[in-house]
């Protein structure tokens, strides 16, 4: 009997269900994620020499009222480098040239042993080389190319940081809870995005110095890093004090979730249709995001001639929309489905093409205000509303097609989605070296064709339905039989709603 007490005595210490211990701890390893990744895009704006005005003309420039040095708030050459365009370009793609590669190592080793530590160890990584870029800027002597390895080595560790978290989600999460958990956790992302512009903006308004930016962020890396061992685990069978009646409905709930060794059967993932309209979706999704989180800022100064501390304020609004719109597209969706109003396919399909198509319409707008900045920021705070629809559509669309695979399925998705991450910066970059609005409005139509173009993919080719691979009983053998099976399901299924409707 005392056995028994102590078995349970840890339970009522933890009044919060675990699994949604683990979704709040998830959602703070995404805002550090992203206020350690985007710091850098407003501390950019303030680490290089003012371009001469008089370099290029632009009969369309926002015409301000000060000097044309009035938006520069570092003043110390010495805190200062002559920094082209096309550079900065560089070092904001940098990041996730490292991102991009250790999405799928991370995937199949958070699969095979947990993703607590290959979450923790990742953020524990990038945090400590957040926190020393000043000191490795200084002793370069602001040495572009030192930068980049620094930010390469940065996105190494945050690459585990998705694939990570899919495999926990998919070892925590039931579900009818998967749409608001998983929404909650990735919309950690806009939060990130909001934190990092509002406070680098006003903190470099406060030091005049960016190295503070770096100080604030790396340090609560480190701290999230400690509170991540010490709280949560890779799964319900091996976390101390969850209480039995959760363990047993999760492990009812989640009983297709397997916790043996598992074989990935990348012959049948590498294959499947669904996985690429997935991919494609996500291509679309992160072009336009890294487009708007890296280079908003640069936009709002060189175009619409904000100082850092209005930067920090104004770039940050669309994101706050966005994530307010993410939670309450994630506990709609989830209502749609429960009550049955929508499938799953047609849930994910629908709330994916939002996040598409209305963020392709509303950027093009927002170029086309000019130096209207109320209208250009209001354009572009609509822009990223739509698109907070994004994770309860396709980003918990792994989780449908294998939960047991999932960490793997989001490594390729998000890995090769990165690669964008690259490309925007560089690119965008290069086509504004001028600072004009007609140069950033050929960058939105760009962004604009990618979205529109990649949702058509997904509406087309997606799919919410539970792939016959993700069951560890099957060899691959029988994957094309078991395909062919659950396609006959679901053509009746589809048969017997249109009979219901009628």
């Amino acid at each position: 009997m005392g056995k028994k007490s102590l078995t349970h005595a840890p339970p009522t210490v933890f009044l919060i269900p675990q699994r949604y211990v683990l979704g709040l701890m998830g959602f703070l390893a995404v805002v550090n994620a992203y206020t350690m990744r985007v710091s850098l895009s407003i501390a950019i704006t303030e680490m290089v020499v003012p371009s001469n005005k008089s370099q290029h003309y632009d009969p369309n420039a926002c015409v301000v009222e000060d000097d044309s040095d009035s938006t520069s708030t570092v003043t110390n050459p010495d805190k200062l480098y002559d920094w082209d365009e096309t550079t900065q370009g560089l070092i904001l793609s940098a990041f996730y040239w490292g991102y991009a590669i250790t999405h799928l190592p991370g995937g199949i080793l958070a699969e095979k042993f947990g993703g607590k530590y290959t979450l923790g160890l990742g953020i524990l990584s990038t945090a400590f080389f957040t926190l020393i870029t000043p000191w490795v800027i200084n002793i370069s002597d602001g040495n572009w190319i030192v930068l980049v390895i620094l930010r390469l080595i940065e996105g190494l560790g945050e690459g585990t940081t998705y694939p990570a978290l899919n495999a926990l989600l998919a070892q925590w999460v039931p579900l009818d809870e998967r749409a608001k958990i998983g929404t909650l956790v990735y919309a950690g992302g806009q939060i990130g995005t909001i934190v990092s512009n509002l406070i680098s903006g006003a903190l470099i308004n406060a030091t005049e110095d960016w190295a503070s930016v770096f100080y604030l962020f790396g340090g609560l890396g480190m701290l999230w890093v400690l509170l991540w061992f010490l709280l949560c685990y890779s799964d319900p069978e091996s976390h101390p004090f969850i209480s039995e009646k959760e363990k047993k409905y999760l492990q009812t709930e989640l009983e297709r979730v397997s916790h043996d060794k598992k074989v990935i059967p990348w012959k049948a993932i590498l294959t499947s249709v669904p996985l690429w309209a997935l991919v494609a979706a996500q291509i679309g999704h992160d072009w336009g995001f890294y487009t708007m989180v890296t280079d908003l800022p640069k936009y709002m100064k060189d175009v619409l001639k904000f100082r850092v501390e209005e930067n920090g304020v104004w770039s940050s609004l669309p994101y706050l929309v966005m994530w307010l719109v993410s939670m309450t597209s994630g506990w709609l969706c989830d209502w749609l489905i429960k009550k049955g109003y929508m499938g799953i396919t047609i849930a994910r399909k629908f709330f994916t093409a939002i996040a598409a198509l209305g963020p392709a319409v509303f950027i093009i707008v927002a170029s086309y205000s000019g130096c209207d900045r109320l209208m250009a920021v209001a354009m572009f705070t609509v822009a990223m509303g739509f698109m907070g629809t994004f994770y309860c559509g396709m980003k918990v669309n792994a989780l449908d097609l294998s939960p047991n695979f999932a960490g793997t399925l989001m490594a390729i998705t998000n890995g090769i989605g990165a690669i964008t991450g690259i490309i925007t910066p560089y690119l965008t970059g290069a086509l504004t070296e001028n600072h004009t609005l007609t140069e950033w409005r050929t960058v939105l139509w760009i962004s604009f064709g990618i979205f529109v173009a990649t949702s058509v993919v997904y509406i087309f080719f997606g799919s919410a339905e539970e792939q016959p691979w993700n069951s560890l009983e099957r060899d691959e053998n029988d994957i094309e039989a078991a395909a062919g099976k659950t396609e006959r399901k679901k053509r009746k299924s589809e048969g017997e709603v249109k009979t219901e409707d009628k």
